[in-house]
């Protein structure tokens, strides 16, 4: 028998077998990232070539997170079930059709399903990453690796609009983005192949719960197209918009019906909700995903819409949060690792996350950059003390049984509150911008500085995503005008939410982190069952 599947499966594997298998896991967590902050520099080139709108703009996003979300849990499920270095490498062939399809989409819709596709992947590496990393190193020292996840985080947040803009900027153009991550799948597949080797455990008679996720992903996705079709397509106050409301809250609650008294194995085991800790970290997952998702998707759009920046600059941009979130993530690894206290960073990193929105809350469209990368540094901080940890405190609170269920209930929580966040600000953006754009044209051609040709031509284009250079200095310069003031609003909506997040961690009770694979109150017979699990 090889030394991996040795060390795997006396459920001590060494820090050097670790990181061997650990480089595998990196390269996807890293692909899985990339897909998003390659895509979100190059998002404002890729509507105006395909000819969409705004709300265009936010379903490319939203396509990804919606199958993401609905996805993750069936992932972890799968994970408690069957080989999870099996699944890692399908959800890696699933993103990989994905990104060929949206390389060559034709028009928006095209591209959209393409994103769901990636979605699908990204659901699995998402919650398998983290299933498998918490399988092979105790809670206590997860900080110590936890570091090298929040690495890959920002490495991937860095690198993806640098190399996106560099992309959309060079003769590949944007279709260039979606190409850039298969190189790095395919390697992840075969390191995975050579260097993860742990014990497959699997329980006969179990089925898996299609109809739920299938009943959660239906609900949520009538909700997020009235959100953001409502006060465009049709009024808020219509018999549409109670339509969707109904059958959203229908299929919902029917979801949950089914979770609860259905399912033999639910993909969201409600029961683990009776768990103070759990139930806290998971709403506060959800207000940190509206918080996080939902303005930074919009902050690439600014810099270019705005500001007037390349691609390649915006991704330059982005760098300032991404530097503090990665020295926040390594610090705090490092700290936790070091004492097993966690909570007084949840706490910190919330507030933080609170005082940077309010900040960006406060920019337009003449706001020092300098002033705005200070903002962005203080946000970022707070989000790399709080993403990871509230992983954790889950983790560190649930039976070993529940490990992947646990682990996925909290990204699935975090990617719904994204979807919520995105879709409905992504409304409120296109709401804002369209109302000031048309004010200020009214402006220009009461002045007598817009000839009859050209306020024809803008009649009905108020709510679509110009391009800039084409557009008359004037027109251009409502159009960053109106793009500065709703991004800040957009980061004062997110504020209340932030607050909700660190109530909820300040409610939490802390325990301290254990060194052992058991559940927290696990007696020493349950960690014997375990050791004799894994030596199976």
């Amino acid at each position: 028998m090889s030394q991996p599947a040795t060390a795997a499966t006396s459920g001590q594997m060494s820090h050097r077998e670790v990181m061997e298998a650990l480089t595998g896991l990196l390269l996807a967590m890293f692909v899985a990232m990339l897909s998003s902050t390659v895509v979100t520099n190059a998002l404002p080139a890729i509507v105006t070539d395909l000819r969409g709108s705004q709300t265009g703009y936010t379903w490319v996003v939203v396509a990804t997170l919606l199958t993401m979300t609905a996805t993750t849990p069936i992932w972890g499920k799968l994970a408690d079930l069957a080989s999870k270095k099996a699944l890692v490498q399908v959800a890696l062939v699933i993103f990989s059709i994905g990104s060929i399809i949206a390389a060559f989409a034709p028009n928006m819709e095209v591209l959209i399903g393409a994103r769901a596709i990636q979605g699908l992947g990204i659901g699995g590496l998402t919650a398998l990453v983290q299933v498998v990393i918490a399988s092979m190193v105790s809670p206590r020292e997860r900080g110590r690796y936890s570091g090298y996840i929040g690495a890959t985080f920002a490495t991937a947040t860095v690198s993806g609009p640098l190399l996106g803009g560099v992309i959309v900027d060079s003769p590949l153009g944007w279709r260039g983005c979606f190409f850039m991550g298969l190189p790095i799948a395919a390697l992840a597949f075969v390191v995975l192949q050579r260097t993860l080797h742990l014990p497959v455990v699997r329980r006969d008679g179990v089925k898996i719960d299609y109809l739920g996720a299938t009943l959660i992903m239906a609900g949520v996705s009538v909700i997020l197209v009235w959100v953001s079709l409502a006060g465009n397509q049709f009024a808020w106050a219509s018999v549409t918009t109670a339509a969707l409301i109904a059958g959203g809250l229908a299929l919902i609650g029917a979801a949950l019906f089914v979770e609860a008294r259905v399912a033999s194995e639910p993909v969201i085991p409600l029961h683990l909700f009776k768990n103070r800790t759990i139930a806290l970290a998971t709403t506060a997952s959800v207000m940190v995903g509206v918080a996080m998702f939902g303005t930074t998707v919009y902050l690439g759009q600014y810099f270019q819409l705005s500001r007037g920046m390349s691609p390649t600059e915006a991704g330059l941009m982005s760098i300032a949060m991404v530097g503090g979130l990665v020295v926040s993530s390594a610090v705090t690894g490092r700290l936790i690792t070091a004492t097993g206290l966690w909570k007084r960073y949840l706490v910190g990193g919330t507030a933080l996350i609170i005082v940077g929105l309010a900040l960006l809350g406060t920019i337009d469209a003449e706001t020092p950059l300098a002033v705005i990368i200070g903002y962005m540094v203080v946000t970022g901080v707070g989000l790399g003390a709080s993403m990871q940890n509230l992983v954790l405190a889950v983790q560190n609170s649930v039976e070993l049984k529940d490990l992947g269920a646990g682990s996925s209930v909290v990204a699935f929580f975090r990617s719904m509150g994204g979807s919520i966040g995105v879709s409905a600000l992504g409304a409120v953006l296109a709401h804002q911008v369209s109302g000031q754009v048309k004010d200020g044209i009214a402006r220009l051609a009461a002045d007598g500085r817009l000839s009859p040709e050209q306020l024809a031509g803008l009649e009905h284009s108020t709510g679509d995503i110009p391009d800039l250079a084409a557009l008359p200095e004037p027109i251009r310069a409502v159009y960053e005008a109106a793009m500065g003031d709703a991004t800040g609003h957009l980061f004062l909506i997110a504020v209340p939410f932030a607050v909700l997040a660190l109530a909820c961690v300040l409610f939490i009770k802390e325990t301290p982190l254990r060194t052992s694979f058991g559940p927290a109150d696990a007696a020493p017979e349950a960690t014997g069952d375990l050791e004799e699990e894994l030596s199976r």
